[in-house]
């Protein structure tokens, strides 16, 4: 049975960082892609970055250069570092591997 469970969300200030993880159990993340995605309130789910089995990472524009996905194999863990957040982050976070996902982590981000 796959899980990912995530942790890291909560209420930060303009400017202020973030890391989130998804720790996966019964699948590799480091043989399978994960992806995180956001949706914000009243607005679609959006593409936010996904490392593949390789390791090439992908991230949406509206976060290039601010986040950061990576992974650690050892854990089994993916994580997404968030830099310089904007109100416009505020979102539900989530993480997937192969059509599973992750319990949802709320960020908000005040301005």
């Amino acid at each position: 049975q796959v899980q990912l469970v995530e942790s890291g969300g909560g209420l930060v200030q303009a400017g202020d960082s973030l890391r989130f993880s998804c720790k996966a159990s019964g699948r590799s993340v480091s043989s399978e892609g994960v992806t995180w995605y956001r949706q914000a309130p009243g607005k679609e789910r959006v593409f936010v970055a996904v490392i593949g089995h390789l390791g090439t990472t992908l991230y949406g524009d509206s976060v290039k250069g601010r986040f950061t996905i990576s992974r650690d194999n050892a854990t089994n863990t993916v994580y997404l570092q968030m830099n310089n957040l904007k109100p416009e982050d505020t979102a539900i976070y989530y993480c997937s591997l192969n059509m599973h996902w992750g319990q949802r982590t709320q960020v908000t981000v005040s301005s």
